[in-house]
């Protein structure tokens, strides 16, 4: 397959983002602020010819993907699911405090063994959805000379940034851009724009 490369943005912010709760699948949507990072995204990728968005179906990257479609005049293509966040189990909605506070073992487990409490995803499946939502994307909708954008979470993009260079990036803010290469796996990945 010849390399294809792939934009991935992280959603706006939301009110969640700014109280510092862990939101994964709890579906929460943007905030004003989130919005104009949706509308500073897509005037990042102004001129890049990008023909097609595809987005993760929780209501904050969506609607991420919809404000920086109607600015760039294209449609958000499909919904895939496994562009989702990282499901946080016992810890959803909580700020690490609270989450230090009612779950005590499970944290320090979380913390130290990096051993993921009750509920919360492995990140070996999240990489293997997160690839396998890249690699759809990349074969369906992308181009040699177009690039796709997904729009997707921060944990969600973490892993993949983590499989292209091997090592766990640092937390990714909200609206930042990413340059992904597909050839059948994710080969590479830089910050186009770190936020």
């Amino acid at each position: 397959m010849a390399r294809r490369l792939v934009y991935m943005t992280r959603h706006g912010e939301t009110d969640w983002n700014l109280a510092g709760r862990w939101q994964g699948h709890t579906d929460i949507p943007l905030n004003d602020n989130g919005r104009a990072q949706a509308r500073a995204v897509a005037e990042a990728l102004r001129g890049e010819g990008v023909p097609a968005i595809v987005s993760s179906d929780l209501a904050r990257a969506h609607e991420t993907a919809q404000i920086i479609g109607a600015s760039l005049g294209i449609a958000v293509a499909y919904v895939d699911a496994d562009l989702r966040e990282r499901m946080f189990g016992v810890f959803e909605g909580l700020t690490r405090a609270e989450c230090e506070r009612l779950h005590p073992e499970a944290w320090r487990a979380w913390i130290e063994e990096q051993r993921p409490a009750s509920g919360v995803e492995s990140p070996e499946t999240v990489a293997a959805r997160v690839t396998a939502a890249i690699g759809r994307a990349a074969e369906r909708l992308g181009r040699v000379d177009a690039p796709v954008l997904l729009v997707t979470h921060g944990g969600a993009l973490r892993s993949a940034v983590r499989i292209a260079t091997g090592t766990q990036p640092a937390p990714i803010a909200n609206g930042a851009i990413w340059r992904i290469e597909w050839d059948g796996s994710i080969v590479a990945a830089r910050a186009l724009s770190p936020r």
